[in-house]
């Protein structure tokens, strides 16, 4: 096997390997001699196949399998003489003329990670904005979850119903004068607005009392579940029962209860802890990027423009996804092309400061344990069916470059914690709205250095991706699991209101990807489950 360097490039490799024809060969004759005696052909002996019948039964397979592994072997030999470090997989090709009997000319192409000198731990100072969580802050989000909470009490016999009112009804739904199978239901509760019945049954019963019967003529929608209900119209006779109020819910002993929960301080307890959660989160922000902005400071090395192309094609992928979700998609994509060099010098910081991260982390002995990584992969083949957990679990053990990929964010995480401790600490007490204007100032000086070519005004643009390089890539992690309080509020919530479906105040498209180390690992944060529809008039949801 010959190895000659046709290109060295600054961090660009090139190497042209000859395998001869009769190292293969040799490995294929090897191989036949190998698998003989397991094969077994009509008209001899087990074991007993001549060679060359098996070649000519196998030997197409044969020989792929034995060029496969050899042109493996010969890029392994690449790396090991050269003592390459890839920045990530080589690309490598066999000659187009190549077939079997002649030499194999393989090409490997690939970027090799930079030379860097390892940055000094020492002298690091940060300071620690911590925002206590007082007793108001507790009472608020307690209150919080009970405006969530609806209730409603019995209104008087001769109150007629009114819109956000709450109606218990018996009710027979009739195709054609006949009962339907399932279109009949006793003590319903409905409230009216709510959208959870389909269009036309709730409006009119507004005006009903308790008491009153009455029947409706409703049309079910072309998409409706139920296929022999389709477009039809439909009777349904109602018997209003009761007629109900909304109420506030009273914040007690009896409403934490309901919550799951032993007593009302048990739940100041556990939402304490949640408040506590999101401002130990902003602290963490704010310290890492004081880190990150002072590693960047003294290193400006050249870095692999194949990683800084993935980190783009990752960044870019994430605005596309979220400008399509935008009121406007087409104004949403020319905001960010506009800023597009920005993203690119981004995903340059990301990776220099990542490439940083784990020097650090290598020179310093920080590791993740083998216990750790299973929890990874774990947690990353939840994503999966349950039919296709056991294949990823298999893959990601069996690929280094995948394996390296997942292990990656919590490895930069244990790499801050490590600096975190070594560094000379400050800690002041502030108001969170102090600690988001100090995250928001430093958003406004990196959009102030002069690499930042843009400036979007009422925006956290480029800048705070910018300033988040290593927090938004550790965004695999996982989202905390949610509490049984706030859980329960949000499913009382859409049990309330399962058609109000109302969307949180629109960001711009770049705005959200500037969010992202908040939005990635509850990227996929489950949306409040959502009561199924118990009756055939209600709406499909």
């Amino acid at each position: 096997m010959q190895i000659s360097e046709t290109k060295n490039d600054g961090l660009a490799r090139s190497y042209a390997v000859t395998i001869p024809a009769s190292e293969i060969e040799s490995r294929i004759s090897a191989e036949v001699k190998r698998i003989a005696p397991q094969v077994r052909m009509p008209g001899f002996r087990p074991g007993k196949v001549p060679a060359n019948l098996v070649k000519k039964m196998h030997g197409e397979a044969i020989h792929a399998d034995i060029l496969n592994k050899t042109v493996r072997e010969s890029v392994d030999k690449v790396m090991a003489e050269n003592k390459l470090r890839p920045a990530m997989q080589p690309a490598v090709s066999l000659g187009e003329d190549y077939e079997q009997g002649k030499d194999a000319e393989v090409t490997v192409d690939l970027e090799v990670l930079p030379e860097i000198e390892t940055p000094s731990t020492d002298g690091i100072k940060l300071e620690k904005l911590v925002v206590p969580v007082s007793d108001d802050e507790v009472m608020e989000a307690v209150e919080k979850i009970a405006g969530q909470q609806k209730s409603f009490k019995a209104a008087a016999k001769t109150k007629k119903a009114a819109e956000g009112d709450q109606l218990i009804i018996d009710f027979v739904g009739k195709l054609d004068g006949v009962e339907f199978e399932g279109g009949k239901a006793e003590d319903a509760a409905l409230e009216i607005g709510s959208g959870r019945f389909i269009p036309g049954f709730e409006e009119q019963l507004i005006g009903a009392k308790t008491g009153e019967e009455k029947t409706i003529t409703v049309t079910f929608p072309e998409d409706y579940p139920a296929e022999q209900l389709k477009g039809k119209e439909a009777t349904f006779d109602i018997t209003v029962k009761e007629v109900k109020v909304p109420t506030e819910t009273k914040v007690d002993e009896e409403f934490a209860k309901n919550l799951g929960l032993d007593s009302l301080d048990k739940l100041k307890e556990l939402l304490r802890g949640q408040v506590e959660q999101e401002t130990a989160g902003l602290t963490r922000t704010q310290m890492k990027r004081q880190l990150l902005d002072q590693l960047a400071a003294g290193h400006d090395f050249p870095v692999p423009p194949a990683m800084v192309d993935a980190e783009f094609q990752q960044i870019w992928a994430q605005l596309e996804q979220e400008a399509a979700r935008e009121e406007d998609p087409e104004a949403a994509m020319k905001e960010i092309e506009a800023e597009k060099d920005d993203y690119k010098r981004i995903a340059e910081r990301r990776v220099r400061l990542g490439l940083l991260l784990s020097e650090i982390g290598q020179k310093n002995g920080v590791e993740v344990s083998q216990q750790e990584m299973q929890m990874l992969i774990q947690q990353a083949a939840q994503q999966y069916r349950p039919e296709d957990r056991q294949r990823f679990v298999e893959y990601v053990q069996s690929e280094p470059m995948a394996a390296a990929q997942l292990r990656a964010p919590l490895y930069e995480d244990k790499v801050v914690d490590f600096l975190f401790d070594k560094a000379e600490v400050t800690t002041r007490e502030v108001t969170k709205e102090e600690l988001q204007a100090a995250i928001e100032a430093d958003e406004g000086e990196e959009a102030a250095k002069p690499a930042a070519k843009k400036k979007a005004p009422a925006k956290k643009a480029a800048a705070k991706k910018d300033d988040d390089a290593a927090e938004e890539k550790p965004a695999a992690k996982k989202a905390p699991a949610k509490k049984p309080a706030a859980k329960k509020a949000d499913d009382a919530e859409a049990e309330a209101k399962p058609a109000a479906k109302k969307a949180p105040a629109k960001k711009t498209a770049a705005k959200k990807a500037d969010d992202a180390a908040d939005e990635k690992p509850a990227a996929k944060k489950a949306p409040a489950k959502k009561a199924p529809a118990k009756k055939p008039a209600a709406k499909a949801e």
